[in-house]
């Protein structure tokens, strides 16, 4: 059985901007079910910083470790997309800094406060209290992980 861990960020990095990485994209979705002659509909490429870099100058690729975001479909050793520049609202996932370390949580507002929300119900919420060192660091607009 393994040890629940809360999910914290591991590595940060920035997106290569210089070097285009091109990938071939199907101008038709792909069918889950018989196969279709896939090469006749390569119609163009795409860079995969085009897809999910809004503000390269303020996006940073972050990769995280542990379990108290897996019903958010965020797992350990997965590389969240930030974007510092999107104001932090609401419902978000967020990248917070909380006494020092970085977490990533659902950013809750209400009238009883600001909570970083876990998504996973082994962990409990976090309320903010006043004179707790906290900060939204940015906003994860994508997640990229490995299919299992």
């Amino acid at each position: 059985m393994s040890k629940q861990t809360p999910l914290k960020v591991t590595d940060v990095h920035r997106p290569l901007q210089d070097k285009p990485l091109a990938l071939p994209v199907f101008s038709t979705s792909v069918q889950a079910g018989f196969p279709s002659p896939a090469e006749d509909h390569i119609e163009k490429r795409l860079d995969i910083n085009e897809l999910v870099v809004q503000h390269p100058t303020a996006t940073f690729f972050v990769r995280v470790e542990g379990e108290s975001m897996i019903d958010a479909n965020i797992h350990s050793g997965d590389i969240l997309v930030v974007d510092r520049s999107i104001q932090p609202t609401h419902g978000k996932i967020v990248i917070a800094i909380l006494d020092g370390e970085f977490t990533v949580k659902r950013l809750k507002i209400a009238s009883d406060g600001v909570f970083l929300m876990p998504e996973n119900p082994k962990y409990p919420g976090i309320q903010i209290e006043s004179g707790t060192e906290f900060q939204i660091w940015g906003v994860v607009t994508y997640v990229i992980h490995k299919a299992k």
